[in-house]
């Protein structure tokens, strides 16, 4: 049986103890791939040149946002023999430099763990309802999706 952890929490979340917890609930994995992003600080709106991000705050729909998670989860599990998988998503305001989230798979299988936490990260970069909205001494917007968010889930299609 597969293991998942799907959170999307204020606080912030420590690399080390998600790393044990994804090798303790998969139980004898032969590869443990985690993935961390991060706020940026620079944001490069076309042509203008890149602003300085102050602030990124994350909204979303409370149980809607798990759900859209946990299936994405489910997917990677279906296409792939895994142990366990976590995703930890943040909310709320971010400054750069800040963790906003995580991603481990757990496989008996390197090839396994580092595709689908590929997979999972480039679905919830595309599919997941999150709304982000940056605020830069030029004032703030929502941010727009973007077409190689887009491109990089076809190939998975």
């Amino acid at each position: 049986m597969n293991w998942s952890q799907i959170l999307v929490q204020e606080a912030d979340f420590n690399l080390s103890e998600q790393y044990e917890l994804l090798r303790e609930k998969a139980g004898d994995p032969g590869a443990i791939v985690t993935f961390s992003g991060l706020v940026r600080e620079l944001y490069e709106p076309g042509d203008n040149g890149a602003e300085r991000i102050k602030t990124l705050t994350l909204e979303h729909y409370p149980g809607m946002t798990e759900k859209s998670l946990a299936d994405i989860a489910e997917q990677a599990a279906e296409r792939w023999p895994l142990l366990a998988t976590s995703i930890i998503h943040r909310v709320g305001e971010l400054e750069p430099g800040a963790q906003i989230v995580f991603v481990g798979t757990a496989s008996s299988h390197r090839q396994a763990a580092f595709d689908s936490a590929q997979f999972i990260m480039d679905y919830l970069k595309s599919n997941a309802p999150f709304w982000k909205k940056q605020c830069t001494d030029a004032g703030s917007d929502w941010v727009q999706s973007r077409e190689s968010d887009s491109k990089a889930i076809k190939r998975w299609q």
